[in-house]
């Protein structure tokens, strides 16, 4: 009888350890932005204004671009966003616009197409003596059965993250 209670006394221990061991884990947070900033030499960014240079652009684009780009930064990293002078600079434009044929249906038309959206960025970061210029792209597709009107705002959308993405870890980010 003694060596019942012993085993159930040694049962509902490890039962506590293991609950006191899962409660003290699940209280313990990481928070990652994935950014390799080191703010005690950079303090600040200057975000030009990514100008709509694309033939066939559509007009909200450039302000919405503009503004998830200063977002990202203002959000994600402890930089002061300034207008001139900045340690770290990044400027450019929306060079291209463009709508292709995706796939082909067996009556000969189209009927996916790829909406692609292309962003030249120039680079400098003042403090670390680097400097770089590169094009961005996200495409993203739609059914030719939709008008480009109704599905645009959405897909521009879904691009301007994904390319505000990659110029963040192209510039601060250390993957």
């Amino acid at each position: 009888m003694v060596w019942k209670t012993s085993i159930r006394s040694l049962g509902v221990g490890i039962a506590l350890v293991c609950i006191l061991a899962l409660n003290v884990s699940c209280s313990i947070s990481y928070k990652f932005t994935g950014t390799s900033i080191n703010y005690d030499l950079i303090k600040s960014i200057q975000l030009d204004k990514i100008a709509n240079r694309a033939p066939y652009g559509w007009a909200p684009m450039e302000a919405m671009f503009n503004n998830k780009l200063q977002d990202l930064y203002a959000n994600q990293t402890r930089l002061r966003i300034v207008r001139r002078g900045g340690d770290m600079q990044i400027s450019g434009e929306i060079t291209g616009y463009d709508q292709y044929n995706k796939a082909i249906s067996a009556d000969g038309f189209s009927s996916q197409v790829q909406l692609k959206l292309t962003v030249n960025i120039r680079f400098s970061n003042q403090k670390m003596n680097q400097h770089w210029e590169r094009q961005f792209s996200a495409t993203s597709q739609y059914n030719s059965t939709q008008q480009l009107s109704a599905v645009q705002e959405r897909l521009v959308k879904e691009m301007i993250d994904d390319i505000t993405e990659q110029i963040f870890n192209a510039t601060v980010a250390d993957w």
